[in-house]
């Protein structure tokens, strides 16, 4: 526990800077070590049950190199939706998963936006970034769930404005329960890893997945995770908004698990095998669809009243587009549902649009899990270290 003693107070001193124009630094929290800088560094992404990880070489480059992607499976004892409960059992993993793959880098971004994140819009007095974020547990209590002790906050400056008597900037406050963010790091450091920041999923994913050609367009994604999906509204590929809804593919599963008594596996591949696809089917699998449906519906609703909020609280804006992510989003049938509720056209974006890929990456790997690639590869791709 020292070291992540250590990282907690390191999070209080945060990067210095001033105004909007430090917008494109996405950390949630970061960490300066000193040294050299490295020439690689590794995204990583602990999930449900899955820890993926994503090397790049030059992430401050127009198309970074990816030079390596690797995913291991953990016990589900060992990580609840994105928190470590088991130490041991994840550093271990992580050892494993850096000698499988070669990872050449011990540096690490470390990714958090689960249920235990909150990120809402405020505005605040000008002031320099520095001094915002010095200032935010005097101004964000009442917005939290837990006591500012308890919480790790940043500040993500969006715009400038005006209020009624002084000049503000407008951003995004970000607020994560200090617990599950040291206990993941602890779990990082034990496998030997040097976590240089901690980002919000989320941002990642805009860095990732917004086309160059979309970078002037006010778009939606909506990564669609096992236990929560990821709603980020950006414009000219700066994130404006964030919603973590607190349900995703599980959720649909668990459905399948209710209705037919299958186990998680034989439900998942159900799911898989039927998606959303009511036209031709023996009445003896009409409630597995029935299922499917209802759930798949209900994360749809979530998703399309997050954005009618979105729409509804900022006057004269108009989304053009939204873009499905995350395995959940490869239920057969769920763009064509989503576009028909949003009524937004819906795309699904290539992951690797964004980089270059080496010939060191293992390609069957990555064409397996070509839906896991944009959180770790986003991560790595937001980092200055």
């Amino acid at each position: 526990m020292d070291a992540a003693r250590r990282l907690d107070r390191d999070l209080r001193r945060r990067a210095a800077g001033s105004g909007v124009s430090d917008a494109r630094r996405h950390s949630l929290t970061r960490t300066f070590k000193g040294g050299n800088m490295a020439s690689t560094i590794v995204g990583l992404d602990i999930g449900n049950g899955v820890i993926r990880a994503a090397e790049l070489a030059d992430p401050g480059k127009a198309k970074p190199t990816l030079l390596r992607y690797h995913s291991i499976v953990v016990p589900p004892t060992a990580i609840q939706k994105g928190e470590v409960l088991e130490v041991g059992t994840v550093s271990a993993a992580l050892k494993q998963l850096w000698a499988t793959a070669g990872f050449k880098s011990k540096k690490v971004v470390l990714g958090m936006g689960n249920q235990r994140v909150m990120v809402r819009d405020v505005s605040v007095p000008q002031m320099p970034l520095a001094q915002i974020k010095e200032s935010l547990p005097f101004q964000v209590q009442e917005l939290l769930p837990v006591p500012v002790a308890d919480a790790i906050l940043d500040f993500y400056p969006v715009s400038a404005g005006r209020s009624e008597n002084s000049d503000v900037v407008n951003g995004l406050l970000i607020a994560a329960v200090k617990e599950p963010v040291l206990k993941n790091v602890e779990a990082v450091q034990a496998a030997g890893l040097d976590p240089v920041e901690v980002d919000l999923i989320p941002f990642a994913l805009t860095r990732a997945l917004v086309p160059m050609s979309d970078s002037r367009d006010l778009v939606a994604i909506v990564h669609i995770g096992a236990t929560t999906t990821s709603v980020v509204i950006a414009a000219n590929g700066v994130p404006q908004f964030v919603r973590i809804i607190q349900s995703g593919g599980e959720d649909i599963t668990q459905a399948l698990v209710r209705r037919l008594g299958l186990d998680a596996a034989q439900s998942d591949k159900v799911k898989r095998g039927f998606g959303l696809n009511s036209e031709n089917v023996a009445p003896d699998w009409k409630p597995a669809v029935e299922a499917i449906v209802t759930a798949a519906g209900e994360l749809i609703d979530s998703v399309r009243n997050t954005l009618s909020f979105f729409v509804n609280t900022h006057q004269g804006v108009r989304l053009d587009r939204a873009y499905l992510s995350g395995g959940g989003a490869q239920l057969a049938g769920l763009p064509a549902a989503m576009a028909d509720a949003i009524r937004l056209p819906v795309g699904l974006p290539d992951p690797l649009a964004r980089f270059s890929v080496a010939k060191t990456v293992d390609a069957e790997r990555l064409r397996a899990d070509l839906a896991g690639v944009p959180v770790a590869a986003g991560l790595a791709l937001g980092s200055k270290s």
